[in-house]
């Protein structure tokens, strides 16, 4: 059986040990998380390796909401993943698309050789694309480790459906992360189609606009969770 990962995506590191904190096992590790995330700074990224053991994931993305790249981004991108290789990183999350239609096989295949031995996830950039089927075998194709998405849709809860029909696709050739929305009220939906990594920040806005990771939202997942694995047979 998968273990269950609840996976804080943290929009800096603050956030991350109140994620860990709450007992998220694994972080993934942002910046500019308000319009959709991008690569962390290099200091964060090296502080937050230092005050924890549990697995890091970082966000590789120059341009937040942007997977179509340059050569120059290219070679941004190449260079944060050996870095965070090189700083005992566990895993990098990218995303590249060769058009709006379609998965960068190429591309995908090309960072995920320079990253390795980290773990790589695929982006929710599979979201905005057709043709899942297609793209599914492409990311497979591609030996990526983990696959993020609400089911291309804007969240889980409209998803579901899709997300329970790329599981049955993917037949367990790739790992998938429910992301998108996820919380207490939806987690036993996503557990009972065969969900069984998680993906949420589970952040709430501070009096300075700032958004800091909530200890209570991610605490109430993690514990329903632990209910749901005491409740299942397998």
């Amino acid at each position: 059986m998968q273990d269950i990962i609840v996976e804080c995506c943290a929009n800096s590191v603050s956030s991350a040990l109140i994620g860990i904190k709450a007992g998220a096992n694994r972080i993934e590790l942002c910046k500019n998380l308000r319009n959709g995330g991008e690569t962390p700074d290099r200091k964060d990224i090296i502080k937050l390796r230092k005050l924890t053991d549990k697995k890091i994931h970082v966000l590789v993305l120059p341009k937040a909401n942007s997977f179509i790249h340059s050569a120059k981004e290219i070679e941004k991108i190449i260079d944060d993943i050996n870095f965070c290789k090189k700083n005992k990183i566990d895993g990098v999350v990218i995303g590249p698309l060769k058009n709006k239609y379609s998965v960068s096989e190429d591309l995908t295949k090309k960072l995920i050789k320079v990253a390795r031995p980290m773990k790589v996830t695929f982006h929710r950039s599979f979201d905005s694309l057709n043709e899942i089927e297609k793209n599914i075998d492409k990311i497979i194709s591609s030996k990526c480790d983990y696959l993020l998405t609400s089911g291309q849709k804007s969240n889980v809860n409209l998803g579901l459906k899709n997300i329970e029909k790329i599981i049955k696709l993917v037949n367990h050739k790739i790992k998938i992360i429910a992301g998108g929305g996820v919380n207490l009220n939806n987690i036993e939906k996503l557990y009972k189609i065969g969900v069984r990594q998680f993906h949420l920040s589970g952040t709430t806005k501070k009096e300075n606009e700032k958004l800091e990771t909530n200890f209570k939202i991610i605490k109430q997942v993690v514990e329903k969770l632990k209910e749901l694995k005491k409740q299942d047979p397998l």
